[in-house]
């Protein structure tokens, strides 16, 4: 297990080493934006794993969280200044009426079945859109605002990097929340809550914990997009944001962080040359289309999304391979 362990981290390791190099030997504008965009959605898709694939609660409301972060940055920025410190402070602030309001949310719905969750949640991102779009004053409605960012990060190759720095760091304390105890219990309670609790454990603040921690990572995830565009709407309060880290996470594989990542890759990549087929013929400009039907063809071809089926496949391998093993060394020391 720890060899296993041991070579996951290495090659980890080495990816994370060629995605530093990449913008020193990629000067297309285009690439590093896009790539960029993957580790920011990376992040968000990993927040919504936490609940999904840790704790088994489905939320239809996580682009609320997404929001905040993105509006905290976003009105920062515009009304106090673009320092650096005041980026600083605004994702702090972001952070904070993050962890308040999941904190609200898990105290109100998580003692519910998880479908009320998920409705309260809908419900509650539904109102912040439309505080959004009526407050004018400070939001500009659905038109959005652009602002300025710190010169010390306008520079499209230091923000990468500072995106790629934000998604290892994220993975790292996620991986090491979900290994820890309190990640165990979090799975157990998804395995089987009733069972939990029945071992002492108060179910209902451990979820409200995982529900902290994604809405945390949710809202820093959200500040840096709008740090990416300079500029913020509400669209960032959508359905749609919350339904596109639900398609990263089963995509890429439920329970895994490094699924989330990937499927991130994927859609981003995938939304990104259908749009460009579009210029080459009409047919592509249905991209939704095509969208749907790879999303189909992901889901027959690995039900557990793409890291969880391939870690069975490998498991299944080692399984029929350990047993050839025994029934080889119990034939030759068992000769007829």
């Amino acid at each position: 297990m720890n060899k296993t362990w041991t070579k996951s981290n290495l090659v980890l390791l080495i990816i994370a080493i060629m995605l530093a190099c990449f913008p020193f030997v990629n000067d297309s504008r285009m690439m590093m934006i896009l790539m960029t965009q993957i580790f920011i959605f990376g992040i968000y898709a990993m927040s919504y794993d936490i609940l999904l694939g840790y704790v088994g609660i489905v939320s239809f409301g996580h682009c609320m969280f997404f929001g905040i972060g993105a509006y905290a940055v976003g009105i920062f920025m515009k009304m106090f200044g673009h320092s650096l410190g005041m980026l600083l402070l605004a994702f702090v602030a972001g952070i904070i009426l993050a962890a308040i309001l999941s904190y609200v949310v898990g105290i109100l719905s998580l003692r519910l079945k998880s479908h009320f969750y998920a409705m309260l949640t809908l419900a509650l991102s539904g109102l912040l859109l439309v505080v959004a779009d009526k407050w004018r004053s400070l939001t500009n409605g659905s038109e959005g605002f652009a602002f300025q960012i710190p010169e010390a990060i306008m520079d499209r190759r230091t923000f990468y990097l500072i995106s790629l720095g934000a998604m290892v760091v994220i993975f790292l304390l996620l991986r090491r929340f979900t290994v820890s105890p309190l990640g165990k219990v979090l799975q157990a309670i998804r395995e089987n809550e009733q069972r939990t609790e029945s071992l002492g454990y108060e179910t209902v603040h451990y979820k409200v914990i995982a529900s902290v921690v994604a809405g945390v990572a949710a809202a820093c995830s959200g500040g840096l997009y709008v740090l990416m565009l300079r500029f913020v709407s509400s669209s960032v309060l959508a359905v749609d944001v919350t339904l596109n880290a639900l398609l990263m996470t089963i995509i890429g594989g439920v329970g895994t962080l490094i699924g989330a990542v990937l499927g991130s890759a994927i859609i981003e990549l995938a939304h990104h040359w259908l749009t460009e087929l579009a210029k080459i013929h009409p047919i592509f400009e249905r991209w939704v289309i095509f969208f749907g039907l790879l999303y189909i063809l992901v889901v027959l071809v690995f039900p557990r999304g793409i890291v969880g089926t391939t870690k069975l496949w490998l498991s299944n391998r080692r399984t029929k391979a350990h047993g050839k093993k025994v029934d080889s060394t119990w034939q030759s020391s068992n000769p007829k």
